[in-house]
C-alpha cells in the first residue's frame, strides 16, 4: 500500500495534514485496489474472486457511491483590512 500511495511519505505535498483525510484516502485506495484493478495473479479483481461483484468496477462507479452534500448557506464574509 505504501507504494501505491504518496501519503504515507511526508516528503510530497500530497500527504494528509488531517487524519481525517488521510482516512478518507485509505477507505478510496481499498475500493480501488479490491473492486477496480484487475490482478495479474487473479486476473480478475479481488472481490470478483471472492464473488462479491461480478464485473469490474469504474471510477466513474466508485463516484456514484459517494452521496451528494447539500449545499447549505454559507456563512457571512468577513472583509480583510488592508494597509493603506
Amino acid at each position: 500500500m505504501r507504494m501505491h500511495m504518496r501519503r504515507f511519505t511526508r516528503l510530497t505535498n500530497g500527504f494528509s495534514k488531517k487524519v481525517e483525510n488521510h482516512s478518507y484516502a485509505i477507505a478510496l485506495h481499498f475500493v480501488y485496489y479490491n473492486f477496480v484493478k484487475q490482478h495479474k495473479t487473479l486476473r480478475t479483481t479481488p472481490a470478483m474472486a471472492a464473488g462479491l461483484c461480478k464485473s469490474f468496477m469504474s471510477i466513474e462507479d466508485i463516484v456514484n457511491l459517494v452521496p451528494e452534500k447539500k449545499q447549505g448557506k454559507r456563512g457571512s464574509y468577513k472583509k480583510t483590512q488592508t494597509a493603506e
